[in-house]
């Protein structure tokens, strides 16, 4: 599993298990989403563009690096991967952000599209797709499958949880693509949750059921 990257820092892991506690508030585990995704952040830009820029110290003028950030692009899997852009945007507020509406069949889940909508000149791009579980992989890859038909510079995706299921459809379908994630669960239910997981993060983000 050479593309997963597993961010152990531990503040990330400090924060995801408050979050998986059953007793967590919508608040609290918004709360704590939003921090983790700054922290998860920070290991996911590492090696993102810059560029030099003429600036003015108080002493003198010099040339320094800062983030291009036009050519970063945050992707949204709707609904639940909005709960991870608020904090990816707290660092890289000049990236552009683009959303994928995907659902899951319940018979077959399988992902089906139902919104697209992304920043134009993709093709200059780098793209971080996120969203905060990757459990079947089946809406992960469709996803990417869709953003690579816009033919971007790069992709990542960053997820707070996966399992060796999702791990295991994106290999096969996107081995190219890698995937940060703040932990490997242990395996799917029948019902193509992870376990032992956090329930479905949506309906924590939003307070729905």
């Amino acid at each position: 599993m050479s593309n997963v990257h597993l961010i152990d820092h531990p503040l990330v892991q400090h924060k995801l298990t408050l979050m998986r506690r059953k007793d967590a508030s919508t608040n609290t585990f918004r709360r704590l989403l939003n921090e983790l995704s700054s922290l998860m952040a920070y290991e996911v830009t590492r090696d993102m563009a810059m560029q030099e820029i003429e600036i003015e110290t108080p002493l003198e003028t010099m040339r320094s690096k800062v983030i291009d950030g036009k050519k970063l692009v945050f992707v949204s899997i709707l609904r639940a991967g909005n709960g991870i852009l608020e904090g990816m945007l707290n660092i890289v507020p000049g990236a552009r952000v683009g959303h994928v509406g995907l659902y899951r069949d319940p018979k077959t889940l399988v992902a089906v599209e139902y919104y697209f909508k992304m920043p134009q000149d993709m093709h200059e791009r780098d793209i971080v797709v996120v969203d905060p579980m990757l459990a079947t992989g089946n809406s992960a890859s469709a996803a990417v499958e869709r953003l690579k038909e816009l033919n971007p510079k790069s992709i990542k995706f960053v997820c707070l949880l996966t399992c060796p299921e999702g791990i295991a459809t994106m290999q096969k379908e996107h081995p190219d693509v890698p995937i940060y994630t703040a932990a490997i669960d242990r395996q799917l239910n029948d019902h193509g949750y992870i376990l032992p997981g956090l329930g479905d993060a949506g309906d924590r983000i939003f307070g729905t059921k």
